[in-house]
């Protein structure tokens, strides 16, 4: 069980930590992208399905940066 936690899975922890990320980070932006549409005018459903591609972009850059840097924290070297 120890060798679960060592550095040698740490790719393996980011990519759980990212994908644990993904789903709430992607929703979060999604609504503040539709909320910045809807203060330009009323945006149609074609306009949503386009940000929530855009959102779905930006979260899977997001969450994949932030849960490497993370885990190589988690798991650096320690004095």
């Amino acid at each position: 069980m120890e060798t679960l936690f060592s550095r040698d899975y740490m790719l393996f922890w980011a990519a759980a930590l990212g994908v644990a990320l993904f789903f709430p980070v992607r929703q979060l932006i999604w609504v503040l992208y539709m909320r910045r549409a809807q203060r330009q005018g009323t945006p149609d459903e074609a306009e949503g399905r386009r940000l929530k591609k855009r959102a779905t972009v930006t979260a899977v850059l997001l969450c994949f940066v932030v849960a490497l840097l993370y885990t190589n924290h988690l798991f650096g070297t320690r004095p």
